[in-house]
């Protein structure tokens, strides 16, 4: 009865609020708070994208209690950045008992998903990197996005793809074996590299079809209905696990070319537990000016001459 002409024709979209949108909502939430003069809400709005109304006031409540709980008279930036951190990484658990080699595990791991979505073009861009557990996660590698996205590229989702997988390919390398730590970087993987076959039409194999439709039903529930045969439903897995060799086989070569990398941003990691972009950055220039020290030091060393003996041997 709900459905007769008539009754719900009309249907309204509300979509979440850009930076703009996001700016205003914190300056109605902060009108209740002591907030520090320093406080820039459009640095907070950058770093919030997908936020809904009441995501953002809970940030300003979870920052005012960071706030309160150290005792500050003001609000800072500071504790927006803790409230941030809860909300979209979850709580710290402090008490989990986790031994040494678990702990160098995850911290080569978050440094794999790091190292490659540093290096990769068209990548979100780096916010903080954790091996303190929160949630249900052990460690956290978290991007946010430089600007708004309405649209993804096809290489931003390959890359995409890479970056899960990077944590894997890490504990390949360095400990050549693999965990159970990596079950929900695949999982996202494959629905991305599905949705590129199936929704997306992104794939050169199958082309510009859509074999998986989603129909809105009443009350926003989504039902997916898929249209295709056996035989296409194959060449839909064969494709599917093509796309996840081929970038499991590209970032092993990435890492593999940057190993040194690795152990040096696990090392940075086992010990500060928590580093951001610019602690980030820091640890690239070091490896980058030490690759350009190397570089000088082979250049430095003379070049051994060549006697009658060498030549007879190489002969």
């Amino acid at each position: 009865a709900l459905l007769r002409p008539g009754r719900f024709d009309r249907q309204l979209t509300v979509s979440l609020p850009n930076l703009h949108g996001r700016v205003k909502i914190l300056q109605v939430h902060t009108r209740q708070v002591t907030v520090s003069e320093a406080l820039n809400l459009t640095a907070i709005a950058q770093s919030i994208p997908g936020f809904s109304g009441a995501d953002i006031a809970n940030l300003v409540n979870e920052a005012a209690l960071a706030a309160a709980r150290q005792k500050k008279v003001a609000v800072e930036m500071s504790d927006f950045e803790t409230a941030k951190d809860k909300i979209v990484m979850g709580l710290e658990r402090k008490n989990a008992a986790i031994n040494e080699q678990e702990r160098r595990l995850i911290a080569y791991h978050e440094a794999g998903h790091a190292i490659v979505a540093r290096l990769l073009p068209e990548t979100d861009k780096l916010h903080k990197i954790t091996i303190i557990p929160r949630g249900i996660a052990l460690g956290l590698t978290h991007q946010v996005p430089i600007e708004e996205r309405y649209t993804y590229s096809l290489l931003y989702l390959i890359n995409r793809i890479k970056v899960l997988l990077g944590g894997r390919i890490a504990e390949k390398i360095v400990f050549n074996q693999l965990s159970t730590g990596a079950a929900n970087d695949i999982a996202a993987a494959t629905d991305i590299a599905t949705r590129l076959v199936c929704e997306w039409g992104m794939s050169t194999r199958l082309g510009s079809t859509v074999y998986l439709r989603k129909q809105r039903q009443f009350l926003g529930d989504i039902d997916t209905k898929s249209e295709f045969s056996e035989a296409t439903g194959r060449e839909i897995d064969l494709e599917v696990r093509r796309i996840i060799n081929d970038c499991t086989a590209e970032t092993e070569q990435l890492l593999r070319s940057h190993n040194r990398l690795i152990h040096e941003l696990a090392e940075v990691l086992l010990i500060n537990e928590t580093i951001d972009a610019e602690e980030m950055e820091i640890v690239m220039q070091c490896y980058n000016q030490s690759l350009i020290d190397g570089q000088r030091e082979d250049a430095d060393q003379p070049i051994p001459e060549k006697s009658i003996h060498d030549e007879e041997v190489l002969a």
